[in-house]
């Protein structure tokens, strides 16, 4: 089980550990994990050292001609691979990221990733080298690394229940065209993202679902693609955010250089305010609101359309937190918790549930309710959740609900996000809690927040 003395901080650190994991101790006969997405296949390939056969159910594996997918329609928009993410791929699949930049994806180093704030330049921060890429990209390298384990196989099953027999799932029930088939199954890992089902399977079979928090947000993005002509553009990522701390209408843009020789460019608003909702509204956007680099950017080919995407919340569900619930089951990635992509944490967290889901396997009684597992996971989503909401509650549309000691906390949140434009020890530690290689209560050490507070611009 999970120590009971260790700091929050202390087991953060440990599940972003990047060592081997040690030695494997087979478990199961057969695994079973419903989703292919970064999530599924993460679990998929941990699962491979503890099970005989690990079967991965993918029922919506074919993609739109703009790489989205019907499990996860958000695919066409600009996602970013942070550090911390792209270290734990390194730890699951070694070389990943050097097979990623060979086959096209762009390595960022520190010197070509600028941010901006309210039009200022904030200084540099924590000097690692980022990964750039489309999620169509990612999750199509991801599965034939995954694809190549000798014991993992796909298919296109789609779940629609769940069997236990006495306090432990022994099988999936699947939908077929005229009846529903069991697969046997020993363990079972719910990958199926934000729409997940597996709260209504368990409380149909007599068991708990999960409480579910919900942040509603009500965020507009809008992707486009565009010709790249340098090999080696001196920006290669850049973020500008404007007006989400000082009460004014907030939005936001990003760009990356991606595969192919192109550009991604993301706009972003909040309630009504939906930008980029055509071409021309697209790049005179980029071009008149945000820094130079948006404008060059936009300045070549646009590759296909504008691609509209609308986030109405945050949601998390709790499981740390049910009581009643059989032996062989976990929950990943979306399916547990997905927050305000603008923060850009959704694939590391994803990647750091894998690292939670390995330590289960290594050291819990996996016969028993996996609560070690999700004492772990509450870690890594507390992480995320609290960063982004956090900053999600200082926008004017949002009223809560708003956490015990909210407004001191979010006194010394505006210290720390200042101090971090024009301070590079406090910007280096700031980066470090977003790219998910360091737990957020880093942020609030006595030299951090004397930094800050001095530092404030």
């Amino acid at each position: 089980m999970i120590a009971r003395r260790r700091s929050p901080a202390a087991i953060f650190d440990a599940l972003c550990g990047t060592g081997p994991a040690g030695a494997p101790r087979v478990w199961f006969d057969r695994a079973v994990v419903l989703g292919g997405s970064v999530a599924g296949l993460l679990a998929a390939r941990v699962l491979a050292d503890h099970a005989r056969e690990v079967v991965v159910f993918e029922p919506d594996r074919a993609a739109a001609p703009d790489g989205s997918r019907s499990g996860a329609p958000h695919s066409n928009q600009l996602h970013v691979l942070q550090p911390g993410g792209r270290s734990q791929l390194d730890r699951w699949f070694p070389g990943f990221a050097g097979q990623a930049a060979a086959e096209g994806a762009v390595l960022v180093e520190p010197s070509a990733r600028t941010r901006y704030r309210n039009g200022r330049r904030r200084v540099a921060g924590a000097p690692v080298e980022s990964l750039s890429l489309t999620r169509p990209f990612l999750e199509d390298l991801l599965r034939r690394r995954t694809s190549a384990l000798p014991n993992v196989t796909f298919a296109g099953h789609r779940a629609a229940g769940l069997e236990a027999t006495g306090a432990a799932v022994t099988g999936v029930r699947c939908a077929g065209p005229d009846a529903e088939t069991v697969e046997p199954a020993d363990f079972v890992v719910d990958a199926m993202g934000r729409s997940s089902r597996l709260g209504d399977w368990l409380e149909r079979a007599g068991w708990e679902a999960a409480p579910v928090r919900r942040m509603p947000i009500r965020i507009n993005y809008a992707t486009a693609l565009f010709r790249r002509a340098e090999p080696d553009p001196p920006t290669k990522t850049a973020l500008a955010l404007r007006g989400a701390l000082d009460g004014s209408e907030a939005a936001g843009a990003a760009f990356a250089a991606v595969e192919g020789d192109r550009w991604m460019a993301l706009l972003a608003g909040f309630v009504d305010h939906r930008p980029g909702r055509t071409a021309d509204d697209f790049v005179r956007r980029c071009r008149d609101e945000y820094p130079p680099e948006f404008g060059h950017v936009v300045s070549g080919e646009m590759l296909g359309p504008v691609a509209n995407f609308h986030l109405a919340e945050s949601r998390r569900r709790d499981y740390h937190a049910v009581r009643r619930l059989p032996a062989g089951v976990v929950s990943v990635g979306d399916a547990v918790a997905s927050f305000n992509p603008i923060y850009a944490q959704g694939l590391s967290s994803a990647a750091l549930h894998a690292a939670c889901l390995s330590a289960y396997l290594r050291s819990d009684d996996v016969r028993a309710p996996a609560r070690g597992f999700f004492a772990r996971q509450r870690i890594v989503v507390d992480a995320a959740w609290g960063f982004s909401t956090r900053a999600d509650l200082a926008l004017p549309h949002i009223d809560g609900p708003y956490p015990r000691g909210y407004r001191a906390t979010r006194w010394i949140s505006r210290r720390i996000v200042d101090a971090a434009q024009v301070d590079p020890v406090v910007a280096r530690r700031f980066d470090e809690v977003t790219f998910m290689q360091r737990h957020p209560s880093t942020l609030v050490t006595p030299g951090i927040l004397l930094r800050s507070l001095r530092n404030t611009p």
